[in-house]
């Protein structure tokens, strides 16, 4: 049975990687996939992946942290299907550095795409969900907002902030029956990672006790129990899906 016939979600950064599997792990469940990412090539092909496998998906290009796109695109979005039931906040970069040699530019981006885009994504849709007095937010944070990591500064105090952002938010929306989690991927086998050598690999690996990298599917599959109502009494929460890596 689908668990979510009928709902729209919009996942922003979904043209690829932990992005794209959620989009199409939420459209194979009778959802509409609405995939936001930067380039319309990308998009377009991750809509077509989609709907050849006679799913459903639409899909926008466009910046999280431009105000006006994001509100124009959602507005459009809302027209059309007269209801937005999920947001999931995925877009977000890197640019590692330690802290000593940190371009002031290279916080900032970092910063701005996955700390403030998920503010100015979250705000211009909770108007719509408290319209309809129901609503599922799912921010996906990290493991190093958790922990920190050398080398990531900008990345950790990002993913930090969308975790206690998260928490804010749900004590926020709760009265209006919006849910707000977070999800913090470990070690995540997608493209990026395909480019580290093996040494690095091994090195991650140790450290894990299931004693290997997850799949973009391991955090789809939590996405899909999270904003399904079978999580209908879970909100203001971080799950981590690291292999159990922090306990």
């Amino acid at each position: 049975m689908n668990k979510l016939n009928d709902k729209v979600a919009i996942i922003t950064g979904s043209a690829r990687g932990i992005g794209f599997s959620i989009a199409e792990k939420l459209a194979t469940n009778g959802a509409t996939s609405v995939i936001i990412d930067l380039d319309q090539q990308a998009v377009d092909l991750a809509v077509q992946k989609i709907d050849d496998q006679g799913f459903r998906a639409i899909g926008f290009a466009a910046n999280v942290t431009d105000q006006e796109q994001i509100t124009s695109i959602f507005k459009e979005i809302y027209e059309e299907f007269d209801a937005v039931d999920i947001l999931i906040n995925n877009a977000g970069i890197t640019k590692d550095g330690l802290i000593m040699k940190m371009k002031e530019d290279d916080w900032d981006s970092v910063i701005n795409v996955n700390l403030k885009g998920t503010f100015i994504c979250t705000q211009k849709i909770c108007r719509f969900m408290m319209k309809k007095r129901s609503g599922v937010i799912l921010n996906i944070a990290s493991v190093i907002g958790l922990m920190g990591n050398a080398g990531q500064a900008n990345y950790a105090a990002s993913k930090g902030g969308i975790i206690a952002f998260t928490k804010s938010s749900a004590k926020e929306f709760a009265s209006r029956n919006i849910r707000v989690n977070a999800i913090a991927p470990g070690f995540i086998q997608t493209e990026m990672t395909e480019n580290l050598s093996q040494e690095v690999v091994d090195n991650y690996t140790a450290a894990i006790p299931l004693s290997r990298m997850g799949s973009a599917d391991d955090v789809a599959n939590l996405c899909l129990f999270l904003v399904s109502d079978d999580a209908s009494y879970i909100t203001g929460q971080t799950i981590q899906v690291d292999g159990g890596l922090i306990m």
